[in-house]
This record gives structure tokens, sequence and C-alpha cells, in this order.
């Protein structure tokens, strides 16, 4: 869970929000859900939904530092 809550804030915090909206909207969903099955101790769930988190949280970040940069250059 805290890989996921670590790697969802990485995201945020590169502005995958508005770079990579959609993927960051996945891992969101998935964090959500992962937090909700925790807390009602579906603890199998609750590990399938942090690594989904993760993973879109990763790629949003990517995505959104790489768009970042081409903005950076294109000017």
């Amino acid at each position: 869970m805290s890989l996921a809550q670590a790697a969802f804030l990485a995201a945020k915090e590169a502005g995958a929000d508005v770079h990579a909206s959609s993927l960051f909207r996945k891992a969101e969903d998935y964090y959500l859900k992962a937090k909700s099955a925790y807390r009602r101790k579906y603890f199998s769930k609750a590990q399938e939904y942090a690594l989904l988190s993760k993973r879109y949280s990763e790629q949003a970040e990517y995505s959104a530092v790489r768009k970042k940069a081409l903005e950076g250059t294109a000017e």
C-alpha cells in the first residue's frame, strides 16, 4: 500500500492529473479501491489493486514528465 501511495503522490506532483489524465484517473481509481479493500480486510484484493495503482501511477508520471519535457523543447 505504501508503495502505491508513494507512486500515486509522485505522479500527482509530476502533473500527471493534467498531462496524463487517463492514466492518472486509472491510478487514482485503483488506489481508492485498494484503500477500501484494505479497510474491509480484503488483503489479497487490496494488494492486487495497489499493484495496479502503482503501475498506472508510474506510467502516468513518466508520461507527464515526458510531455512536459517535449513542451519545453518546442518553445
